[in-house]
């Protein structure tokens, strides 16, 4: 099975994004090994296409398996999680000592000695060998997923369940003491339960890096980039260096609306922003404040998405045929029927289940879906096509060997639907008859749009960038145990320059609040996504002849485009990603470059509001 990185399946704990094996015994006894695949160059190739077709058949049974615990969460459906989940881990943990072994041996054709890598680096959460590791740490992981999965917070003392709290936080008729109420409820019932739990489990997965010849568990999630552990740190670096004063220009902006609204008392008008008041529990997207902080005059962009997805009275599955139109104006074949018959598209009523939003594909060939809770508004319409864009790189890739079913790297899955949805363009809206020509907003509602645009995609990048150095920290020891919240939230404030809307000390775990870290999912790959999807946008546009501004370019229904992206698609992970990168954009580095462009008129703006006041904090 392979889950696009967004999957966030229940045990996202072995290789990457989730691969499994249990199909057959890796060998009866260490001297068949010896027999059966020797030292030798010919002897690893073996190996690695036993290992590949072990992978695969067994696949299926373990997605299913995961398929059924995300969407029916009970004691059964957990414990079944946490039996195929310790034999995946046990599996990749001893393919991947081995895969160091061969990869010693000289000679090694380029491809297998690539391979070998991809199984010692890919695992995420590995269990050292000894004897009950690998149960231990799944089943942590398996309670830890279901935890989450049953989290409740509170409104005005009456318990709301997940994912209508992550939409009460957007709701801007709520009060200051309403949102600090959520957020801290959920923060309080959801990570701090989780806090031994977190760190026994990063223990036993820090001891089996290290049995792999990693120096922690951080320094083996970054070796997985086609370069240096320390290089890819530094090239994140230079990238949020790169586009980090649109963040700054941006914060010193929306803190001063929150300022005129809310007053000194709630949020003052210098320092850090209050996180609650951002209209999203980790404050990670700020769009739902949207309306706060619109320009005078250039605010009102001319139409609401989730009103017109409300006219159009379309239900939570034609949101999802809407995506899918998308993908069909650039050539890409429709999605299987399968894919309707199987998908969670909906919160059922009569059970517990993950609602953050994943897209999987279960046989490696075409059982593509999507698990959602859908909500009939803008934030769901853009996820859908995130969603989607993972179930299409899926199936382009679907021919490639095992272990390069998956992205170049992991930014590149999440960036694809991504890139779809910055077309999502009021002329894109009215190809697609979802609104009226005569709306469509005039030049000077361009900063409006930016603006818009800017509260999610700009006001990610921190977080984005802070969670996996967070991690890293904690798997290192930077970071203490008796620090474990402090680092969270000291981080918090170092990268996105907010603070908690009440006191938080160490019997808290705020970090556990969000799904990523419990359900250990590498978060790296979402700041990543934020700089190459407006790299490949781009390049999308540059290809479909575009000439107006960046920011207004729609490439729907260029086939010219399609069948470019599908070429770089179906490389899958089978070239480095400066390969596939190159394949698309005619570039080798990321680079945030496109994205301060497309951002560039609203650049300009901000500085001319935030004139004379005090940026940082």
């Amino acid at each position: 099975m392979k889950f696009a990185p967004v999957a966030l399946s229940a045990l996202a704990i072995s290789l990457a994004a989730c691969t499994t094996a249990n199909a057959e015994p890796i060998a009866s006894s260490p001297a068949a090994v010896a027999d059966a695949y020797p030292m030798t160059p010919e002897g690893a190739a073996n190996w690695v296409a036993m290992v590949e077709k072990d992978l695969f058949d067994f696949g299926v049974e373990f997605a299913q398996v995961s398929w059924v615990n995300s969407t029916y969460i009970t004691h059964d459906t957990d414990a079944l999680a946490a039996k195929y989940g310790a034999v995946s881990t046990e599996k990749s943990v001893a393919y991947a000592a081995k895969a160091a072994e061969y990869a010693r041996v000289p000679g090694l054709d380029p491809e297998v000695a690539r391979k070998l890598d991809m199984l010692r680096n890919g695992i995420v959460m590995p269990a050292p060998v000894r004897d009950g590791a690998a149960t231990e740490l799944n089943e942590i992981a398996t309670s830890l997923n279901s935890q989450y999965g049953k989290g409740r917070g509170t409104l005005n003392g009456e318990e709301i369940s997940g994912s209508d709290i992550e939409a009460e936080m957007g709701n801007l008729e709520r009060t200051p003491a309403e949102y600090a109420e959520m957020w801290e409820s959920w923060h309080n019932n959801v990570g701090a339960p989780m806090r031994g739990d977190y760190q026994r489990m990063i223990s036993i997965a820090n001891e089996g890096s290290k049995e792999l010849g990693f120096s922690d568990l951080g320094a083996m999630w970054r070796s997985n980039y086609d370069m240096d552990p320390d290089a890819f740190a530094a090239d994140t670096e230079r990238m949020w260096q790169e586009v980090k004063p649109l963040y700054m220009a941006l914060h010193t902006y929306v803190r001063t609306k929150l300022n005129e609204k809310y007053g000194d008392a709630i949020q003052p008008a210098t320092g850090p922003i209050r996180a609650d008041l951002l209209g999203n529990m980790w404050a990670q997207e700020w769009g739902n404040i949207y309306p706060l902080v619109a320009p005078e005059g250039a605010g009102d962009l001319g139409y609401d998405l989730t009103d017109l997805i409300e006219k159009k009275g379309y239900t939570e599955k034609e949101m999802v045929s809407v995506g899918e139109d998308f993908f069909s104006s650039l050539g890409f074949a429709p999605l299987p029927e399968t894919f309707w018959e199987r998908s969670q598209f909906v919160k059922p009523q009569d059970r517990e289940v993950v609602c953050h939003a994943s897209a999987w594909d279960v046989d490696n060939v075409d059982d593509l879906r999507i698990k959602m809770c859908i909500k009939r508004n803008a934030d769901d319409f853009i996820t859908i096509h995130h969603e989607l864009g993972h179930n299409y790189y899926q199936r382009a890739y679907n021919q490639q060997d095992y272990l390069h079913l998956n992205g170049a790297n992991d930014g590149f899955h999440e960036a694809i639907g991504d890139m779809i949805a910055l077309s999502i363009t009021p002329e894109y809206l009215v190809q697609i008859d979802m609104l009226n020509p005569s709306e469509v907003p005039s030049a000077e509602k361009d900063i409006g749009l930016l603006l818009r645009q800017a509260m999610d995609k700009i006001a990610f990048l921190p977080f984005g960038l802070m969670v996996d150095r967070y991690r890293w920290g904690l798997f290192s020891g930077d970071i203490p145990a008796d620090q474990l919240n402090a680092g969270w939230n000291d981080l918090r404030l170092e990268y996105q320059g907010i603070t908690p809307p009440v006191a938080r000390d160490e019997s808290q775990f705020d970090a556990g609040a969000k799904y990523h870290v419990p359900g250990n999912v590498p978060y790296t790959r979402y700041f990543l996504a934020r700089i190459l999807q407006f790299q490949f946008y781009k390049a999308a546009c540059d290809q479909a002849g575009w000439e107006g501004p960046l920011h207004r370019c729609s490439f729907y229904g260029n086939k010219e485009v399609g069948k470019n992206l599908d070429a770089m698609l179906e490389m899958g992970a089978s070239k480095p990603w400066p390969d596939a990168l190159e394949a698309f954009t005619g570039e080798r580095q990321m680079s945030g470059k496109a994205m301060v462009e497309y951002f560039a008129p609203l650049k300009a703006w901000l500085d001319e509001q935030n004139a004379g006041k005090e940026q940082g904090w």
